[in-house]
């Protein structure tokens, strides 16, 4: 179990540290229907650090998105809604479309970005095994219809139709999961460390599926979302129903960096 807790940790130094990393975001553009242009041009909607004043423009027509450079060919863009998006590179830097709830917006990255400033790395609580609960998975009826808000301020509806209910200290708690997968189940939180010994707006969890009724809660696995690297991610928060009126000293502390 520790081998696994470590194996995990080092995947996520790894992933922070990487060129496509949520520490090299420079920016965050939300498109318009028609044509938005890409450079660094006072105009251009997607504003670029540095290279030609129009490098080219996102044409967003009704379900059509496209890229069309200055020079070359006009290619179709994927946005990240089905998938992987489609990345266009430009020397170092690089962006893609991503689709919230019919909203588009581009996200630009510096993949040069850890030659200026190379990832400081992550702290964790001491692992305990008393944070690793069996937690019974209670089907709702009817379904909890929510409007869960996210660090842009925007609102999106959940439908939630199971509940994890636990003990701690002798207490009962639920936690209610923002969405379930064939793969896992996703949780946003907080608790009583929250802006103090860990990240203020709360951490996620992801368990795989509950078996038999029963789901595993190892809050050893916790760990920070995007936006305790970057101002430019549109991270949920937790409702108001999954903050914990204890601490949770497990998982990940508060991030030592940040790029903004």
């Amino acid at each position: 179990m520790l081998n696994d807790l470590k194996a995990w940790q080092a995947q996520r130094h790894a992933e922070l540290s990487a060129p496509d990393s949520w520490l090299g975001m420079i920016g965050l553009f939300w498109l318009s229907p028609g044509v938005n242009q890409v450079g660094c041009h006072e105009s251009a909607v997607i504003q670029l650090p540095d290279g030609p004043e129009k490098l080219g423009d996102v044409i967003w027509q009704g379900d059509t998105l496209l890229w069309q450079p200055v020079v070359g060919a006009a290619q179709s863009l994927q946005t990240d809604l089905a998938g992987p998006p489609t990345v266009i590179d430009h020397q170092n830097l690089s962006f893609f479309v991503v689709d919230r709830d019919g909203q588009l917006a581009v996200r630009l990255r510096d993949r040069a970005w850890a030659a200026s400033r190379p990832f400081g790395g992550l702290a964790y609580f001491d692992d305990d095994p008393a944070w690793c609960i069996t937690a019974d998975w209670l089907e709702l009826s009817p379904p909890l219809d929510m409007a869960v808000p996210n660090v842009s301020g925007d609102l999106k509806p959940v439908t939630v139709t199971h509940k994890a209910v636990f003990l701690v200290d002798g207490q009962p708690v639920e936690l209610l999961p923002m969405s379930v997968g064939e793969q896992e189940v996703f949780f946003v939180f907080r608790d009583r460390t929250s802006g103090k010994s860990s990240y203020g707006a709360g951490r996620f969890l992801k368990m795989k599926p509950a078996v038999d009724g029963k789901i595993c809660l190892d809050f050893n696995y916790a760990y920070n979302p995007p936006c305790a690297f970057t101002a430019f991610a549109t991270c949920p928060l937790p409702p108001a129903e999954n903050w914990l009126g204890f601490p949770v000293a497990a998982g990940e502390q508060k991030p030592v960096d940040r790029h903004d």
